[in-house]
């Protein structure tokens, strides 16, 4: 596990790094709990969302939303049974601001297809890799 992941990915050391975005980066998850799972790690100092200003918040809301379309785009291409992007700004394991994309599959168990992907894997199911 990386210690610092921003500095990490600011030095070229995170090999988890897709892309260097407006306000931070875009990074895979380190666990893959579902193809595609990706993070953006804001680059500055902010705990919450809130701690930005108006124009920053944008920006980060807007990075999301850019990185949750190329993964809608690799995922919808790589796996005929992709569904749809859930997008989650939590921040409580982790206290820096940081927002999951996690795509989701027609193929998931039915009892999980309505709930976070945490509600699954917290119960130590296995999720299939692929269809």
């Amino acid at each position: 596990m990386l210690d610092d992941r921003i500095a990490a990915a600011e030095q070229g050391e995170n090999p988890t790094v897709l892309a260097r975005m407006t306000t931070g980066w875009a990074v895979m998850g380190d666990t893959q709990h579902l193809p595609g799972y990706s993070l953006l790690l804001y680059a500055g100092r902010a705990d919450h969302l809130t701690d930005l200003s108006r124009a920053e918040r944008a920006a980060f809301l807007s990075d999301m939303a850019i990185l949750g379309e190329a993964v809608e785009t690799v995922c919808a291409a790589r796996d005929s049974g992709f569904a749809r992007l859930n997008y989650e700004i939590l921040g409580n394991a982790w206290p820096h601001l940081h927002a999951h994309v996690h795509p989701r599959y027609t193929w998931e168990p039915e009892e999980f297809r309505r709930t976070p992907v945490y509600g699954c894997t917290a119960r130590n199911e296995k999720l299939p890799a692929t269809a």
